[in-house]
């Protein structure tokens, strides 16, 4: 987390050399609708190992934070943004529902264009950094990769101090969590990949 805060200021104050009376800071949250990726049940039989896959069922979670929006040429602009949230997601295993939560530090690095009126389109990066994840009943090990990226592209509007958009994220690299314990009677494996749509409404300062 310390590297994200570290590219997050190192960006922070480019911009604000670089942009003058152009840069605006401003306060955001909202709400992500979605799921993790896929947990793998391990199904021991006289056979061997076998490796039963289920997809997780969608949730809303929720994000807030701050960010940095540089106007250049007055159409075009770079927005980081530094980010708590919290993803949501189910799965089914063994009949029983079981809710996975991931907490992490986000820190999209966005570049936008202006259309018509306040209308605009955005994408970029988004750097991830885990801070925990649980699995109702069962005891995680450790986190394959703290560290993740995943990409973000959307629409919003920005009218005067007030912007609102909504936006789709998808990581990019399978991230695992393996079972240490737990009570379901079957060992496991989950991906903490987010696939989720974010709804977000800011103001500027």
């Amino acid at each position: 987390m310390r590297n994200l805060l570290i590219l997050f200021t190192l960006l922070s104050s480019f911009l604000t050399i670089a942009q003058g009376n152009l840069l605006k800071f401003g306060v955001k949250a909202g709400v992500n609708y979605g799921d993790n990726g896929k947990i793998e049940l391990v199904d021991i039989t006289n056979a061997g190992e076998n490796i039963l896959s289920e997809d997780a069922n969608q949730r809303t979670g929720y994000h807030f934070g701050a960010y940095l929006r540089a106007s250049i040429l007055n159409t075009l602009y770079i927005k980081p943004e530094l980010l708590y949230t919290v993803n949501k997601s189910s799965y089914d295993v063994n009949g029983t529902e079981v809710d996975y939560e991931v907490k992490k530090i986000d820190l999209p690095i966005l570049a936008g264009v202006s259309l018509i009126g306040p209308l605009h389109i955005f994408g970029g990066p988004s750097l991830q950094y885990i801070v925990d994840n649980e699995l109702k009943n069962v005891k995680l090990g450790d986190i394959k990769n703290d560290f993740t990226v995943g990409m973000q592209f959307g629409i919003g509007v920005k009218i005067k101090r007030l912007n609102a958009d909504i936006r789709y994220e998808r990581g990019l690299s399978k991230n695992q969590a393996e079972s240490i314990e737990n009570e379901l009677g079957t060992p496991l494996r989950v991906d903490s990949r987010p696939n989720q749509f974010i709804l977000s409404v800011g103001v500027d300062f």
